[in-house]
């Protein structure tokens, strides 16, 4: 089996943005890449697991938030070099949107802190070019009338 630091292949991973009315649920990662940041909860899909049921097991056991049905958002793909040459990391993130139903954001798994942002918040928080993207594209498919 390969590591995920200098892989032989892309892996999957998968993210589920909770939508709590406008407001959105983003966790601070612990863990490279991007360790210390806000992002999406989600992680890495195991053997037989299906995108969806992925997407709900990593938001449950980062947040402990429940969402309803999902809706496919976007696809991120994270193509980080290492110091000596070679792909360090190589991710490709299936990002997934459901509005929220139960639960209240509490920190799990490999996030250090948890929970909703407003819109106006999310200026605030230096997030990466892509996480705004797909917050901005989650939030067209699921919440149309924003």
């Amino acid at each position: 089996m390969s590591g995920r630091e200098y892989p032989d292949r892309p892996w999957v991973g998968i993210g589920c943005l909770a939508f709590r009315g406008e407001d959105v649920l983003l966790v601070r990662r612990t863990r490279p890449p991007r360790a210390g940041e806000w992002t999406v909860p989600g992680g890495a899909q195991s053997l037989g697991e299906t995108a969806e049921d992925c997407a709900r097991r990593e938001l449950r056991e980062e947040t402990g938030v429940e969402v309803g049905p999902l809706t496919l958002a976007a696809c991120v793909d994270i193509v980080l070099p290492g110091e000596e040459g070679g792909i360090r990391f190589h991710y490709t993130i299936v990002e997934f949107a459901g509005r929220w139903t139960a639960g209240e954001p509490r920190a799990g798994d490999d996030a250090s802190e948890a929970r909703f942002f407003s819109p106006a918040e999310l200026g605030g928080l230096t997030l990466w070019d892509e996480t705004l993207r797909v917050i901005a594209e989650a939030r067209r498919r699921l919440l149309p009338m924003f």
